[in-house]
């Protein structure tokens, strides 16, 4: 009697263990938005190495569109390498850095071969001009396709540290998967 209890305990163990460990195991690479105060999931979108994405928001002083246009490193670090603006002005780059490129182009303005890496963003969602939208490519047709506007899963003057980073299937039920 005693060595069956053994083993249905054993057995409830290993299956319970699998279980936990299946559950927190990362399964896909995504852009992460995680709240800036609690720093609990709030987000995420599927990305993998070399795929780009962008943020896009209104300047609250010229308001005119700001695109600012990164991409996933092998590393998993977050590397700017173009911005888009229409007016200089409070934080906008008046020229291109070292091995950068100053274009004017269809009435915009465009710094490019940037190679600003970082490990997380952070990133306030807008309060008094909320217009931020994140904008992805489709892997199947591998161009810019998809764009959603950040008040569709933000809380308009909150901030999120935003990166890359492995998830788990848990993280996957907690999060909201971002998509179009």
């Amino acid at each position: 009697m005693r060595r069956k209890r053994v083993k249905l305990l054993l057995v409830v163990l290993l299956i319970g263990g699998g279980v936990g460990f299946g559950v927190n195991y990362p399964i896909q690479t995504a852009l992460v938005f995680n709240d800036g105060e609690s720093g609990e999931l709030t987000a995420f979108l599927p990305l993998t190495e070399n795929e780009h994405f962008s943020i896009t928001f209104t300047h609250s002083i010229h308001l005119t569109d700001v695109v600012e246009k990164y991409r996933v490193t092998d590393d998993l670090m977050i590397e700017q390498y173009e911005i888009i603006y229409e007016e200089f002005g409070i934080g906008m780059p008046n020229n291109a850095g070292e091995g950068e490129e100053f274009v004017y182009e269809d009435g915009k303005y465009h710094i490019r071969n940037m190679k600003n890496q970082f490990e997380s963003l952070n990133i306030r969602n807008g309060e008094v001009v909320s217009n931020h939208r994140l904008t992805w490519t489709d892997k199947k047709q591998v161009k810019e396709c998809c764009e959603v506007p950040f008040n569709d899963y933000f809380v308009p003057g909150d901030w999120y540290k935003v990166k890359i980073d492995k998830i788990t299937l848990l993280d996957y039920w907690k999060g909201e998967k971002i998509s179009e």
